[in-house]
């Protein structure tokens, strides 16, 4: 089965960097596209970036760009998230997701597109 493991989380002040890491296992990593969603309280889930494993394709949400950078470390099943200029806005539980590359839709980010979740890390950025 798919499995989707989050860390990295934590507080920092605004202006400050936090590094989260998604480890999958149980599928063929080059296959997939993994993507990165937030959810602060009484807020829809949103989603944050992705990377598409088998050609390093990226994308982000607008209120990310410039600031985050997805990467992924092939040879351990890894995605990375460096957060950095962080503010107080992007306190949220951060999740990690996963679908097969050719299902997702690119150029956007749907939380629909993913069928496998990761349980969430927090990052909390005070002001």
């Amino acid at each position: 089965e798919v499995q989707l493991v989050e860390s990295g989380g934590g507080l920092v002040q605004a202006g400050g960097s936090l590094r989260l890491s998604c480890a999958a296992s149980g599928f063929t990593f080059d296959d997939y596209a993994i993507g990165w969603f937030r959810q602060a309280p009484g807020k829809e889930r949103e989603g944050v970036s992705y990377i598409v494993i088998s050609d390093g394709d990226t994308y982000y949400e607008d209120s990310v760009k410039g600031r985050f950078t997805i990467s992924s470390d092939n040879a351990k099943n890894m995605v990375y998230l460096q957060m950095n200029s962080l503010k107080p806005e992007d306190t949220a539980v951060y999740f990690c997701a996963a679908e097969r590359s050719r299902y997702i839709t690119r150029l956007n980010l749907l939380r629909s597109d993913f069928g496998s979740w990761g349980q969430g890390t927090q990052v909390t950025v005070s002001s």
